[in-house]
């Protein structure tokens, strides 16, 4: 077991570093573009060469703001979960779009007798004409 460690490990830093340069926003990435650094990790990813460069010289490391760790910084980051529910510019659209539908609904309505009354009076005088 101990034969494939090393193997396993290549492999992890492999697809570690394929898939922290997929997730790194473009104006973060160095030195080259975004691509580029993917087809370098993904060609050099066996000898170690392409996921080391990324690691190193491929992404902007920032320390965390205020002296952080990473997780505080993250959680301090995210916004508040408002349920659709209790989100009054979720439910002014909810509101705003069922006027909409209204307005269609009684235009399609009038569309609708109006054909229906055309129709009528089309019976009516084949009726009377025969």
């Amino acid at each position: 077991m101990l034969r494939y460690l090393p193997f396993l490990l290549v492999l992890a830093l492999w697809i570690y570093a394929f898939i922290d340069c997929l997730n790194t926003p473009e104006e973060q990435v160095r030195g080259l573009p975004k691509v580029v650094w993917v087809i370098i990790i993904l060609l050099f990813g066996e000898v170690l060469v392409g996921p080391i460069a990324w690691l190193v010289a491929g992404r902007t490391r920032q320390a965390p703001a205020n002296g952080a760790t990473p997780s505080e910084w993250h959680r301090n980051q995210r916004t508040q979960f408002v349920a659709p529910d209790d989100n009054p510019e979720f439910l002014n659209s909810l509101k705003a779009e069922n006027k909409k539908d209204e307005a269609l609904l009684k235009d399609w309505e009038a569309d609708l007798r109006r054909r229906e009354d055309e129709l009528r009076r089309r019976e009516r005088n084949e009726d009377g004409r025969e």
